[in-house]
């Protein structure tokens, strides 16, 4: 197995240590155990990696769509070459099984080489004018340089679509990466050096997010900026690219519904459902979360859910018996801990699970809540972890209306046999992206976004790009 190795910065085509070589420390959340430390960038990395970005922009946004994606392609080959010891890298920083970490770091090879694809479809328009010797034309150009920041939770899937959008369209980038798990993201951009790309166009930094998404994003010299992470954070980051009028994506925090029918295939919602629900121990944005089930199949239902989650196997990624992982950090036990409490102590029956899972290493249970009233703090906050509620409802009516109640409308997910209410749903429930009777998310050629305070923009599909171009419009006489 691959050795887990102190993470540098990449900025200009070098990888380097921070200008004071400061660092900050990488734990093994099934251990809780210090395995290496990264680099936290100072203000005079921040200055280099902005002079980097400049200077590779000028030369990205003059290569050709073609070339561009033909390094892309090579790119994409690189990391799949790479996707075990990639992979093992991920699972040791932030605790998913083993699988899960190869499928996600082959996932981001397939969508370097779509956005590969659409880097030669950035169409512009002809514009029919109103005299016969008038041109009219749009063309669609670089916006410029990107700031990019990621968070822990999906080390390699949340950076490649912001790169791979902005290298397709011509931009160059700043990612800061999360210091959690630094070392895959590290892995996905020396893919790309590797592969040949020019030094400044991809650059890498860590720190304290704070202190560099409020330098970087006033900088003159960066255009736009995309956030994946909390509500509050791209709240605040949102209206500091406001004032600069910069260009933001945002994709924010979820609570995600599911709707179960009373005419749904229990059995497919069950397996289809449950895996889905503790995937990444719930650490996920599009995590199903509050399970809205007609009172008919309520009872079935939850006890075959409690069930399954009960004989999930949890322990080390690295263990091939492994379902499900530890929690990425210490902070999220506590927090976990004190949303179940309060849902109990207001009523709420406890199926399965609810407590942290021995003291070394940072697991907890999975978790399943019953009738759990609208006031208790699980019902309203995104829990970010193995713990899944489930609530009966008596008609569709009900169901759309607490599926709507919050927010938050990022995922959403429905089971029912019925075409009637299938239609229904996808017309009233308010989320950027709804998943009827399978798990339809977040292919690269689809779009990936929310709603409300989820956020607003997509980071796939052929939209994912829109943000990434300038419309110009040129007209011409003669």
């Amino acid at each position: 197995m691959i050795a887990y190795p102190d993470v540098s910065l990449f900025i200009d085509g070098v990888w380097r240590p921070a200008s004071d070589k400061g660092v900050l420390p990488v734990f093994n959340p099934a251990t809780a155990t210090q395995m290496a430390t990264v680099a936290h960038a100072t203000r005079d990395d921040l200055d280099a990696a902005l002079a980097a970005a400049a200077k590779g922009f000028e030369i990205w946004r003059k290569t050709s769509a073609y070339d561009r994606a033909r390094l892309m392609r090579k790119a994409a080959e690189i990391l799949r070459s790479r996707a075990d010891d990639v992979a093992s890298l991920m699972t040791r920083e932030n605790g998913k099984p083993l699988v899960q970490a190869r499928l996600e770091t082959l996932a981001g090879a397939d969508i370097i080489d779509w956005f590969a694809g659409e880097a030669q479809r950035s169409y512009g328009q002809v514009i029919p004018s109103r005299a016969p010797d008038v041109l009219q034309i749009t063309v669609k150009l670089p916006v410029g340089p990107v700031a990019a920041f990621t968070p822990w939770n999906f080390p390699i899937n949340q950076v490649v679509r912001k790169l791979s959008a902005a290298l397709a369209t011509g931009c160059s980038i700043i990612v800061k990466a999360p210091e959690e798990t630094p070392a895959s993201p590290a892995e996905l951009i020396r893919a790309f050096a590797d592969a040949g790309l020019p030094a400044g166009v991809a650059n890498l930094v860590f720190g304290v997010p704070s202190e560099i998404s409020e330098y970087l994003i006033p900088h003159p010299v960066i255009r736009k900026i995309s956030f994946t992470g909390s509500t509050p954070v791209g709240k605040h980051l949102a209206a500091l690219a406001g004032q600069h009028m910069k260009r933001a994506t945002m994709e924010l925090g979820g609570h995600a519904p599911v709707i179960v029918a009373g005419d749904a295939d229990l059995d497919l919602a069950l397996t289809t459902i449950v895996p889905h629900k503790f995937r990444n121990a719930g650490q996920v944005c599009v995590s199903p979360t509050r399970f809205l089930v007609q009172e008919g199949l309520f009872d079935a239902f939850s006890t075959r859910f409690a069930e399954m989650a009960r004989a999930i196997r949890v322990g080390n990624g690295l263990d091939p018996e492994t379902e499900m992982g530890p929690l990425a950090n210490s902070r999220r036990i506590p927090a976990l801990e004190a949303l179940v409490a309060d849902a109990v102590d207001q009523g709420a029956r406890l199926l399965t699970g609810g407590r942290r899972i021995g003291n070394e290493g940072w697991f907890f249970e999975p978790t399943v809540l019953a009738d759990v009233p609208l006031s208790a703090r699980i019902m309203n906050e995104e829990p970010f972890g193995p713990v899944a509620v489930i609530n009966p409802y008596t008609d569709l009516d009900a169901a759309i209306a607490e599926a709507n109640r919050l927010p938050f409308a990022l995922a959403a997910y429905a089971f029912t046999r019925s075409s009637a209410t299938a239609t229904r749903l996808g017309a009233e429930v308010e989320a950027g992206m709804l998943s009827i009777n399978h798990l339809g998310l977040a292919l690269p050629e689809v779009p990936f976004g929310g709603m409300k305070d989820s956020g607003h923009g997509t980071e796939g599909g052929s939209e994912a790009l829109d943000s990434y171009l300038e419309t110009r419009f040129v007209t011409r006489k003669g």
